[in-house]
């Protein structure tokens, strides 16, 4: 029998034998489904599962505290009801002792993409009503852009979820300019829940009826159809070349002064830097030229043909996961403005075209249906990718868009359905900053490193192991997630975990409202239905629950097209801007007020700290990209079929161009060690054409796997790139992540390799 069900990364319905799952089959009307299907097969019965509660043995013999052991210590099963009376009698002592600030409600990740068993809706929901905790604010993925964007346009994540529609771009875009490119492979998901994949097809069309795409990137992988056109830039270089087509637009008098005067404030002020007039540096082509690899004179021919016609241009996320990475959002947006476009179908601004499928499908004009997580009584909070900075430099302070926070002492760590080992850089600062709390708990149906790093793990179910209600924002279908197979051992949903300990601590009702989670799932839906009912004419034919629950999912209405900033170009003055001056800010008078040096007033260019052109460069001289993966969802399902297949010798596979690799004496299939003064990994060797000299390319999300779990700088075995990334923060203002890029050295490497252990579980003591 199949059920219907639904991922980050497609819509599919499920054949289950021997309690797993066997195959999947792609919704049928997905017009190119997502080769991540294939790691779901077998994922539920896999050695990597938690197979039931377990406590770490140094934490349960000698009490909770700081320890050097989490990560190579063993671990005590336990029942549920003796973990549910520990976790209590911790979540009091800490509370009493230390207040709700003390406590790190983390729980950053993608996890299920259900409403319902969504990890972080959980755990934030049973935090808050323990009195709350120390959150997190904004995310990897576009943790600078989230800062900066609505001070320059008065939006946020509106910025992605109103982008320009994939059906105008093919058919109105006459030039695409994708600066870090559009990566297909990156299109594959969307925040919950996927079912048709229109990015691939949609570019083919661009170029088959005569349009053009441009790919500014170091890597020819990223290109979304193969006539585009690359150009391969030096890592980083990205806002030295958007300002000397700026520059080129004024020096040849094509930008459109009428658009910056009407629709935007600051031009002036930009104008005096892109000139040169208020630091004596004019942003020429021929200044890029050296800065960024790519010639004088092809710079100044993209900037013509750029304002000759229907010009989109599109900046990649990656390009501000680095230090100073609100500049390149900020600066193409500017750009974009430069050539007028803004508005029009099919011209304009773009920001993370293709970073996931729900950039560039319509937004739906209603909300989801969400599992409620209630209000947090504590203001305490960090930026998201500063977990390293909150637990190793307690009582100090950061600054942030303004504010100084001041980072409160955690005792207690708290993560569900993410697992930071994935997502956080330098992680060998990050094991010695889990040393310090005196609990972590972790919420995981997988020993990841994050589980292993715990004091107390709970085993969770899989989404396959139970029934929920997909919904995002940008999605055709809503889908009923249908159980597949029961819970694997003693695992069970979060829900229930998070019910028993609100009984044990006296507030049950509050977090169950007195509802299992069949009857959340029937009052989600009837509830978000009889919303829409009332307020959307076309969804006055929702079926009831059980409908929808037999016919698997239903069709939601979304808009034909959808333009970015359309309104605002026909009238700013009824229709203004978020900002303070109700149009775009070219120049943030905000920003300029915080008095920050490493974040001016306008765009800028900053010469970033991993650089080709730096001193590092001379000890460390090829300039690592470690992008995301195009074979799993981060670090999801690592050992799945499509994930596996990808591996060298298992480890994760490097790329590198065929000079790099001469000079190094490797050739595909060997494996090397690849490392910097932060450490050290082994992957395995790719030679691609397609990657620039002088850069490599490695994938996040391979399962960290240290050579020895009691050494926080040992080597990882298995290629997790986040062993050599740096942990520095974007800048004063955002504090985002800045691990997309990183210098490192490669080796050959020689010796016996040692044995991938990532997926094994760790060892337990028998009481």
């Amino acid at each position: 029998m199949r059920r219907q069900h639904l991922s980050h990364w497609g819509t599919f319905q499920v054949e289950t034998a021997n309690g797993d799952v066997a195959r999947v089959h792609p919704y049928p009307l997905d017009p190119d489904p997502s080769p991540l299907l294939g790691n779901i097969p077998g994922s539920i019965t896999h050695r990597s599962r938690v197979r039931g509660p377990a406590v770490r043995r140094g934490w349960l013999e000698h009490g909770p505290g700081p320890s050097d052991q989490r990560g190579a210590d063993e671990f005590v099963r336990v029942t549920w009801a003796e973990a549910t009376e520990l976790l209590a009698a911790e979540l009091r002592r800490v509370i009493d002792e230390h207040g709700n600030e003390a406590i790190y409600g983390g729980s950053y990740g993608w996890a299920s993409a259900g409403r319902f068993h969504h990890a972080q809706s959980q755990v934030h929901r049973f935090l808050n009503c323990a009195g709350g905790y120390t959150a997190s604010r904004n995310t990897y993925s576009t943790g600078a852009a989230e800062v900066v964007m609505p001070h320059v346009l008065g939006l946020d994540d509106e910025v992605y979820r109103e982008a320009t529609s994939w059906n105008v771009i093919a058919e109105r875009t006459e030039l695409l300019v994708a600066f870090g490119g559009v990566a297909l492979k990156n299109s594959s998901v969307n925040p919950g829940g996927s079912s048709v994949h229109p990015a691939r097809q949609s570019a083919q069309r661009l170029v088959d009826r005569g349009g053009r795409i441009v790919s500014v990137s170091p890597l020819r992988a990223d290109l979304p159809d193969p006539r585009a056109r690359w150009l391969s830039l030096v890592p980083g270089s990205d806002v030295a070349v958007m300002l000397a087509l700026a520059h080129t637009l004024v020096e040849h008098e094509l930008h459109d002064t009428a658009f910056l005067e009407r629709y935007c404030v600051g031009w002036p002020q930009f104008e005096r830097y892109l000139l040169g007039a208020s630091d004596g540096l004019p942003k020429t082509a021929r200044w890029a030229e050296p800065i960024s690899g790519i010639p004088a004179d092809e710079i100044v021919g993209l900037a013509k043909d750029m304002a000759a016609k229907r010009t989109l241009i599109a900046v990649s996320w990656s390009l501000q996961r680095t230090k100073h990475g609100e500049q390149a959002p900020w600066a193409g947006m500017v750009l974009a403005a430069m050539l007028g476009q803004v508005g029009l179908p099919g011209g304009g601004f773009v920001h993370g075209l293709g970073a996931t499928n729900g950039v560039g499908i319509p937004k739906a004009p209603f909300a989801m249906p969400r599992f409620p997580q209630g209000r947090n009584p504590t203001r305490s909070f960090i930026p998201v990718a500063a977990v390293s900075e909150l637990l190793l430099r307690p009582g100090e302070t950061l600054d942030y868009n303004g504010e100084r926070l001041l980072l409160p002492d955690i005792r207690l760590v708290w993560w569900a359905g993410g697992n930071p080992f994935h997502h956080q850089q330098n992680l060998p600062r990050l094991r010695r900053a889990f040393r310090r709390p005196d609990t972590v708990v972790v919420n995981d149906p997988y020993w990841t490193a994050t589980a292993k790093h715990a004091d107390i793990v709970l085993a969770s179910t899989t989404s396959y192991e139970r029934d929920d209600i997909s919904g995002a924002n940008n999605e055709p279908l809503l889908v009923a997630m249908q159980q597949a197979a029961e819970p694997f051992a003693d695992a069970r949903d979060d829900y229930q975990t998070f019910a028993e300990l609100a009984g044990a601590l006296g507030f049950r009702e509050a977090f169950t409202e007195g509802r299992d989670a069949r009857q959340w799932l029937v009052h989600m839906y009837e509830t978000w239905r009889a919303e829409r009912v009332r307020d959307t004419a076309g969804l006055r034919g929702l079926p009831d629950f059980e409908e929808f629950w037999a016919r698997g999912h239903i069709e939601l209405p979304l808009p034909e097209e959808q333009n970015f900033l359309s309104g605002f170009r026909e009238d700013p003055e009824s229709r203004p801007l978020s900002t303070p001056s109700g149009r775009i800010e070219i120049f943030s008078t905000t920003i300029d007020s915080f008095g920050y040096s490493d974040c001016a007033g306008h765009p800028a260019w900053y010469e970033p700290e991993e650089w080709l052109h730096g001193c590092r460069a001379e000890q460390f001289p090829l300039h690592l990209i470690a992008n995301q993966p195009r074979t799993r969802l981060h670090s999801q399902l690592d050992h799945g079929a499509t994930s596996q297949g990808s591996k060298v010798n298992g480890r994760e596979p490097i790329r590198i161009h065929p000079a790099d690799a001469a000079a190094r004496g490797v050739a595909t299939g060997d494996v090397v060690r690849v490392f910097n003064d932060r450490g050290s990994l082994l992957a395995g060797v790719v030679v691609d054409e397609g990657v620039r000299e002088r850069v490599a390319q490695l994938s996040t999300g391979a399962w960290f796997d240290p050579a020895d779990p009691a050494d926080p700088d040992s080597m990882c075995g298995h290629g997790n790139p986040n062993v050599l990334t740096s942990d520095a923060l974007s800048s004063s203002l955002a504090q985002g992540c800045t691990g997309q890029h990183v210098l490192v050295q490669i080796e050959r490497f020689c010796g016996e390799l040692p044995p991938i252990r990532a997926y094994d579980p760790p060892a337990f003591h028998t009481r």
